[in-house]
């Protein structure tokens, strides 16, 4: 049996799509003008093949200046495409225009209204059909479609409008399953995000940010192998900013975002113990840690320029700096487990030294929740002193999607888990009640006080939560509504609340100690490169926790 370019020499594929595609049909019709007539039919799953004696259509009609347009609704952001089949029009071709959206209002709003745009990956455009045509338009993130016939006194006759879901085909191994539907779903949605930008390289966003980021990456990495375990897009991704950066430049321009790439390392290490990978690893991560450990001031500060922690600290450098400070501890730390393993005892006790330097300073993080959670994670600032005076002040308020992870464990690590499960419920949360399936590049629960959710059309008086927030970078409906970054809750609930710690690389040796907060119960999964750990844990009727844990015999189980 030979290959299809083995037959064919001059067919030489230089790469592989590791995707799989499915087709879905609309949930809903939203919204619709002009003259329509069984627009039903869209709902209705259909062979993927144009036949003569297709029967259940739908047919727009213009007529009278009257144009007929449609919203449909495919029921959750998806990543892919979208197919249009064409049965019959009037003439010999018409034009179509389709806008997709995140939100219904994105799919209503005209290209540069409220900051609407083609970046990345178009979301309105223009398409000529003909008759007995299947049609599909380019890849992107959404969720709604709307679709305009443009030409006057026509008519076309579709068969079938279908979603095409382009998406890696992988096993939900990790899972959280507790008493509280809201934590089990603020779980699966974050899972779900991430899984959504797992693409032919790992984004942050599939509609805008179809790049790889490095920074970004710090909590998808982290939800992978926590739902995941191994999988190619990782090193792929690591790997490519890794050739594409000498040393002396830093990763996507930005200085913190070098460090993010070791922390990443780490994680990975620790997670599946490939010492193989790690060693092809080892000259650049040696000489990145050596550049590192030049960058602190005398006065035992660092000495980034323009420091880049969160777009949340942005106009605010003193927590930006500060949450760099930790940073480059936390870098430190993680490069003596490095490169002892790796065998450089020499750049072991440099970065010893470095670290021992940066500690002798304490940065303030100036009402940043997020540098603040990041002087608590270095060891830098009291755990319980940070969460009663900054973290839990006023709840999710001041949250932000990109370092939610590092915040909630911060203040799991004050011994209040009650406090880190009720922000998170109050910041994904409430994403979710504003119809989100996927989590957001950014959010601020103020927004959400006189807002209409994303699955409906405004009304007048209420807020549009997608196209009238944002700032810096996501103004607007420019601002992505699924983003990787915003994963925090699966490594957070699994490591927090769950209480899975690994002590040695590969998953060798892990220590479990849940902690529940307010839940009656958790029971959860937890990929290893043996197998799964299982969890059970509740509270039994005198208030002892119970807990059962099933592991593989390749894992120590430290209680």
């Amino acid at each position: 049996m030979k290959k299809v370019s083995e037959i064919f020499s001059d067919l030489k594929p230089y790469n592989t799509d590791p995707r799989r595609r499915d087709y879905i049909v609309p949930k809903r019709i939203v919204w619709s003008q002009g003259c329509i007539s069984g627009a039903e039919n869209l709902l209705i799953p259909k062979e993927s093949q144009i036949l003569l004696s297709d029967k259940k259509l739908c047919v727009l009609k213009n007529k009278d200046g009257i144009r007929s347009s449609i919203l449909l609704d495919f029921g959750r952001e998806i990543h892919g495409s979208a197919r249009i089949y064409v049965h019959s029009l009037t003439g010999k071709s018409l034009s179509l225009r389709i806008r997709f959206g995140e939100s219904a209002m994105e799919a209503m709003t005209e290209l540069g209204v409220q900051n609407t745009t083609n970046n990345h990956a178009n979301r309105d455009m223009i398409m000529t059909v003909e008759m007995f045509s299947a049609n599909e338009t380019n890849e992107s993130g959404f969720r709604f479609m709307r679709i305009d016939l443009l030409d006057e006194d026509t008519e076309i006759s579709l068969k079938a409008i279908e979603g095409v879901f382009i998406y890696r085909d992988v096993d939900y191994i990790g899972s959280f399953e507790c008493d509280d539907a809201l934590v089990n779903e603020i779980f699966n949605t974050a899972a779900y995000t991430v899984h959504l930008n797992m693409q032919e390289h790992l984004w942050d966003g599939i509609k805008r940010d179809r790049l790889t980021w490095i920074g970004d990456m710090q909590t998808e990495v982290l939800t992978i192998l926590s739902v995941f375990g191994y999988n190619e897009v990782v090193p792929r991704s690591l790997d490519l900013m890794r050739d594409t950066t000498p040393i002396g430049k830093w990763m996507n321009d930005i200085m913190s975002y070098s460090i993010w790439w070791l922390f990443l390392h780490y994680e990975w290490y620790m997670s599946l113990g490939d010492l193989e990978y790690l060693r092809e690893q080892q000259a650049y991560m040696t000489s990145l840690l050596e550049l590192l450990c030049t960058q602190v001031r005398e006065d035992s500060t660092e000495n980034f320029d323009s420091p880049f922690l969160d777009w949340s600290t942005r106009n605010n450098p003193e927590a930006a700096r500060a949450g760099m400070h930790a940073m480059l501890v936390m870098a430190m730390q993680k490069g003596q487990v490095l490169m002892d393993i790796l065998g450089n005892p020499e750049l072991v006790r440099k970065c010893r030294e470095t670290e021992a330097k940066l500690r002798t300073y304490v940065s303030d993080p100036n009402g940043s929740k997020q540098a603040g959670a990041l002087l608590v994670c270095a060891g830098i600032s009291d755990a319980k002193v940070m969460t009663e005076n900054l973290l839990c002040v006023n709840g999710a308020a001041g949250f932000s999607a990109f370092l939610g992870y590092y915040t909630l464990s911060a203040i799991a690590a004050s011994g209040d888990h009650r406090c880190a499960l009720d922000c998170m419920r109050e910041y994904w949360g409430t994403m979710l009640k504003m119809g989100a399936t996927t989590f957001w590049e950014e959010f601020d629960i103020a927004w959400a006080k006189n807002a209409s959710p994303i699955t409906e059309l405004v009304p007048i008086g209420k807020d549009d939560i997608h196209g009238n927030f944002g700032e810096h970078c996501y103004v607007n409906f420019r601002r992505s509504l699924c983003h990787g970054w915003a994963s925090g809750p699966v490594p957070f609930l699994l490591q927090s609340i769950a209480g899975i710690q690994i002590l040695e690389p590969g998953t060798r040796k892990v220590r479990i100690r849940p902690n529940l907060g307010d839940l009656y119960y958790i029971r959860c999964t937890y990929p290893t490169p043996y197998g799964e750990i299982k969890i059970y844990a509740c509270k039994a009727e005198n208030g002892e926790l119970q807990v059962d844990v099933q592991a593989p015999d390749e894992v120590v189980i430290e209680k």
